[in-house]
């Protein structure tokens, strides 16, 4: 059903697997709506702790792991009406499905080791306001259920004092490049008075949740002439700063993850049921884990470097589990 309909799909798989076999369109959509969110996540879980299982031994594979923290978003075009995990885009115009998800980034295999469901407060319905801090602790809880996390990278979508304290009372370290307010920019003015191109600044988070030590690290930015601001919870002096936060640029994989997810393994549908929507988006995830760990074995098994460029293609990876999955003859 990838660049397709139900019907599209059921005909392409009883070309597959015989005329008699295709079930309906209809028949499709009921049994997808027999799993309830909770048991489709959980079996996710389960699925990605058997394929890490795979590789456990590949002493390729690194361990600890960073991880880059993300919410992307599926286009809706319907009406909103009683539609309460349907949200509004930045661009205050669009509608979407969203999910956060969490990936293994850097010089490692790319994997999704958790996703999540995002429930936003929208004008449509009745949500209470989205408390992103709380969709970062279930992701990490359940990544480092499969592995060890030794730091994560978010977006400025992230920043937030809640979701420092968060990462922080987990035990990880995180990387997360700060909104520039007043107080950055005094800070920015000063460095241009003093003709500092890298400075650090020790900070503390103070929240419900607790307090701990951070540091603001000032590096010259890489897309402008001016200073990026990033938030960390390591300890990081000033001349290792931007060394230090070269890797936060890792955090671009999650990005093509994202495209190939929906170009390559999202099923197409026009349901207005969750359940349904939930399922394709946590199935093209499974899709693109196994993709990667395929590729992974196969540059493993002749040796090769463990560089990001897949040397098997998404499609020829659905065949070949679209092959595994027929009878014998």
């Amino acid at each position: 059903m990838v660049g397709c309909g139900t019907a599209q799909g059921a005909a392409r798989f009883q070309y597959r697997r015989g005329k008699e076999y295709g079930p309906h369109g209809d028949t499709h959509l009921r049994a997808v709506k027999q799993f309830e969110a909770n048991s489709l996540l959980d079996g996710f879980n389960a699925a990605t702790n058997q394929l890490l299982s795979v590789i456990e031994s590949e002493v390729t594979f690194r361990r600890p792991v960073t991880v880059a923290l993300d919410i992307t978003t599926v286009p809706y075009f319907g009406s909103v009406e009683g539609m309460s995990m349907v949200s509004g885009t930045k661009d205050g115009d669009g509608r979407a499905f969203k999910f956060a998800t969490l990936s293994i980034v850097g010089q490692n295999v790319p994997l999704v080791l958790a996703v999540e469901p995002v429930r936003e407060s929208s004008a449509w319905d009745d949500n209470p306001s989205n408390r992103i801090h709380r969709v970062v602790r279930r992701l990490v809880r359940q990544a480092k259920e499969h592995v060890p996390i030794e730091m994560v990278l978010c977006d400025r979508e992230f920043d937030s004092m809640r979701v420092f304290q968060t990462l922080s009372n987990l035990g990880v370290n995180y990387l997360i490049p700060k909104r520039i307010t007043g107080s950055e920019r005094k800070a920015i003015e000063q460095m241009v008075q003093d003709d500092q191109e890298i400075a650090v600044e020790s900070a503390s988070v103070h929240v419900e949740q607790g307090s701990h030590a951070m540091e603001f690290l000032y590096v010259p930015s890489t897309k402008t002439d001016g200073t990026t601001v990033f938030a960390t919870n390591a300890r990081v002096t000033p001349e290792e700063a931007e060394a230090f936060c070269r890797r936060y640029s890792n955090r671009w994989q999650i990005e093509n993850e994202y495209k190939s997810i929906k170009h390559d393994f999202l099923a197409k549908t026009s349901s207005k049921d969750y359940r349904v929507r939930l399922f394709y988006f946590v199935f093209a995830v499974l899709l693109y884990n196994i993709w990667r760990l395929t590729d992974f074995l196969l540059k493993a098994g002749a040796d090769g470097g463990m560089d990001y460029a897949p040397i098997i293609t998404a499609g020829e990876c659905v065949e070949l589990a679209s092959s595994a999955l027929l009878p014998p003859d």
